[in-house]
């Protein structure tokens, strides 16, 4: 058997009212992936005017792109960085002072391969206090970066990790432990 991409059918999947995502994708281009708008300010009341939750003290830097705002929460402090990318088909959950540095990649959605349907596969991902997700990583659904774990730049990972711990490569290994000092 063969992949038949011709019989692909997401009609099972529902992210919001057609309308709700054709306003959201101008948006989107206007106010969040435009390098021209540098000011968080905007950013954040767009996206809440959209559903999503954000916390007090975040920062969206240039050019992020967000798939369905209101299916994000935002914690305290948070930053996100350049090119940042959440392709949030289900819940993305970024809780206080976790850090996505730029060019960043959050993949809740993929594609089952052992099917000839090719049918869509959603994940949620969690990011839980003072994790950080190094420049151009990739977390897949269904993972959770437990308290201050770091995936380093460049790493992928669909595996969760482990609180105060520090991964990398891909598939991302545990390297050493993360101690933080005053």
């Amino acid at each position: 058997m063969r992949v038949d991409l011709s019989t692909f059918n997401n009609d099972d999947y529902n992210p919001g009212s057609p309308f709700r995502r054709f306003l959201w994708y101008f948006c989107n281009v206007l106010f969040l992936i435009n390098p021209w708008n540098p000011s968080s300010g905007i950013k954040k009341a767009i996206l809440r005017l959209f559903g999503a939750k954000i916390g007090e003290g975040v920062v969206i830097k240039p050019g992020v792109n967000i798939k369905y705002p209101w299916k994000l929460d935002i914690g305290k402090n948070a930053w996100i960085g350049e090119r940042v990318w959440i392709d949030n088909l289900v819940e993305v959950r970024i809780e206080d002072n976790v850090c996505v540095s730029q060019g960043a990649l959050l993949l809740c959605g993929n594609h089952d391969y052992k099917k000839s349907t090719f049918d869509l596969i959603t994940r949620e991902i969690t990011l839980k206090e003072g994790a950080w997700v190094g420049a151009k990583a990739i977390v897949t659904g269904g993972v959770v970066l437990e308290s201050h774990a770091i995936l380093t730049a460049g790493s992928v990972t669909s595996k969760n990790l482990e609180a105060f711990k520090i991964y990398r490569g891909n598939p991302a290994e545990f390297v050493r432990e993360r101690v933080i000092e005053d």
